[in-house]
């Protein structure tokens, strides 16, 4: 399994990863694996706010459709416009160029209480 040793993670597959004053959000390698081909990806539009844990969107793959769950609080500050006409960047570069959406945090984001790259390997190794 891939891991991305930046990222903190969310027991529901999602990452995030501190770059500046935002949280980069994505899904894991491990759930787009599991996943299979992702055909589509619905993201929220700019300035939504969420709570940790909260649906903020849906990826589809040629296997199932999935709920996104955000693993920060905070508000959509940038979306990976990307993703509409290549889905497929999720499975190619989940970490890079397949991330999600950016997040501007809100002061308690939740961000210490996500799982350690070990801990979520040894999480998702679990549900195997």
């Amino acid at each position: 399994m891939k891991l991305d040793a930046d990222a903190r993670y969310a027991k529901t597959h999602e990452w995030a990863r501190r770059d500046g004053e935002l949280y980069t959000v994505g899904l894991s390698f491990h759930a787009q694996e599991s996943l299979g081909d992702i055909v589509f990806v619905d993201l929220p539009k700019k300035g939504m706010s969420f709570k940790a844990g909260a649906s903020f969107g849906a990826i589809e793959s040629v296997k199932a459709a999935s709920d996104l769950y955000l693993p920060v609080s905070g508000t959509i500050a940038e979306i990976n416009d990307a993703l509409a006409g290549a889905p497929e960047r999720v499975n190619k570069d989940c970490y890079g160029e397949g991330w999600l959406v950016k997040v501007q945090p809100e002061e308690d984001s939740g961000f210490d209480a996500l799982l350690s790259p070990a801990d979520y390997e040894k999480s998702a190794a679990s549900e195997e």
